[in-house]
């Protein structure tokens, strides 16, 4: 499966379909938007958020491919092998959320 990189992220064929989708239909951006925020703030910790929003990308992956086109397409040349959604959902995180603080660095007493 292919690769492409979008701000020094690669994603994969499926990710990038998503991406895609979601720059091209604002009703559906605005609504991942919205999900990705709230994920985020629900979420003090970011890998944890991440791995929510990669399993609500793959659930909406499968929806998608049921119904419209070009994931109907690829569903039907390629069937539907589980992929990882993981660098789609980081780099929506980097894109629709506030950069998090670094956590403090504990120094010794003395």
């Amino acid at each position: 499966m292919g690769c492409r990189s979008l701000a020094g992220v690669s994603l994969n064929r499926s990710e990038q379909m998503i991406f895609d989708y979601l720059q091209g239909n604002p009703d559906e951006r605005h609504f991942w938007q919205d999900k990705v925020r709230s994920t985020a703030k629900s979420e003090p910790d970011e890998h944890e958020a991440a791995r929510r929003l990669e399993a609500d990308l793959w659930g909406y992956y499968v929806e998608r491919s049921g119904v419209v086109s070009p994931f109907r397409d690829e569903a039907g040349r390629e069937g539907l092998p589980r992929t990882s959604m993981r660098n789609l959902a980081e780099l929506l995180l980097r894109l629709w959320t506030e950069p998090r603080p670094k956590p403090q660095r504990q120094t010794p007493a003395g």
